[in-house]
C-alpha cells in the first residue's frame, strides 16, 4: 500500500471520528437544553391556591357568594373561603382601618371608592353584576302594596336601608325619580336587616334588592316598581393591596367572573354587567 493511500485512509478516519464527536456533543447540548426548558416551565407554572382567602362582601351577596365559596373549596382542595358580609360602607371602613382581607366586593361604586381613594385596592375594580330594587311585603301582600307610591300610605310601617348603604342610596334615588316623600319607621344598616324587619312582622314593607326577595322564598312577597330602573346598582370587586393570600384571592375573583360564577349569580336574580 502506497504512502499516499495510507495518508488518505488516515484522513478519512479522523474525519469520521470528528463527525461522531460533533454529533455526540450536539445531542448532549440538545438534551441539556431540553432539561433547562423543562425546569423553566416548571418554575413558571403557577402554584395551586392554598390556605384561607378572606372575602369582605355586601350583605346582598351572602347566598350566592356562600355557594361560590363552597364551589371554590371543591375546586381547590386545601383552601378555605372565609366571608365577612355586611353593609358595604361598614366593610369599606374596616378595610381602610386595617382589617386583614383579600377581596372586597361592594354593592356600589361609591362604597368601593372609599377603598380605592385610600390606595387599598390592587388595580382597578371590575363590575361583575348589577342589582335592582324591589318592595318586600308580608306573604300574601295584605296591605295591597302595588307601587312605590303605596308605601307613603298613612299607617303603613315601612323600613329602608340607611342612606350611607348602597340599597338605601338606591331607594332614595328611586323615590326622587317618583317625586315621592317617605318617612320610614326605621333605617337599617344593611339590606338583610331591612328584609328581616318584614320577615319578623316588625314592618309591613321594605325596599330591598330583588335578589334578597328571591333568597327569602315564601317568607316575603316581592312587588316590582318602574322607578327601580332609575336606581340600578353596579357591583365592583377587587383584590386588596395588602391581601394576605393574593394568589387564592385572584383565583376566587376569577371564579366570580367566570361563566360558572355568573350562572350562580344570575340564578340568584342578579343582572349581568
Amino acid at each position: 500500500m502506497t504512502r499516499s493511500v495510507r495518508r488518505t485512509r488516515r484522513m478519512l478516519q479522523l474525519a469520521g471520528a470528528g463527525a461522531a464527536a460533533l454529533m455526540a456533543l450536539s445531542a448532549c447540548s440538545s438534551s441539556s437544553g431540553s432539561d433547562k426548558s423543562g425546569d423553566s416551565a416548571d418554575k413558571s407554572a403557577s402554584p395551586k391556591p392554598s390556605g384561607t382567602v378572606t372575602v369582605f362582601a355586601a350583605a346582598s351577596l351572602k347566598e350566592s357568594f356562600t355557594k361560590l365559596g363552597e364551589q371554590f373549596e371543591r375546586q381547590h382542595p386545601g383552601t378555605k373561603v372565609s366571608f365577612n358580609f355586611g353593609g358595604s360602607d361598614t366593610l369599606a371602613a374596616s378595610i381602610t382601618g386595617g382589617a386583614p382581607a383579600d377581596v372586597f366586593a361592594a354593592a356600589s361604586p361609591k362604597t368601593m371608592k372609599i377603598v380605592t381613594d385610600k390606595g387599598d385596592a390592587a388595580g382597578a375594580p371590575a363590575t361583575f353584576v348589577r342589582n335592582r330594587l324591589e318592595i318586600a311585603t308580608l306573604p300574601g301582600n295584605p296591605d295591597k302594596v302595588a307601587s312605590l307610591k303605596d308605601l307613603t300610605k298613612p299607617g303603613l310601617k315601612v323600613v329602608l336601608c340607611d342612606k350611607t348603604v348602597p340599597c338605601g342610596a338606591a331607594a332614595r334615588k328611586a323615590l326622587d325619580a317618583g317625586k315621592l316623600k317617605l318617612t320610614p319607621a326605621s333605617y337599617e344598616q344593611d339590606v338583610k336587616s331591612a328584609l328581616n324587619k318584614v320577615r319578623l312582622k316588625e314592618a309591613d314593607a321594605a325596599v330591598v334588592y330583588k335578589t334578597d326577595v328571591k333568597a327569602a322564598g315564601d317568607k316575603v312577597e316581592g312587588v316590582e316598581f318602574p322607578e327601580s330602573a332609575e336606581a340600578v346598582n353596579d357591583y365592583p370587586i377587587t383584590l386588596l393591596k395588602d391581601a394576605p393570600n393574593a394568589q387564592a384571592a385572584k383565583a376566587f375573583i376569577a371564579l366570580v367572573q367566570s361563566p360558572d360564577g355568573q350562572k350562580v349569580l344570575t340564578e340568584a336574580g342578579f343582572l349581568k354587567p
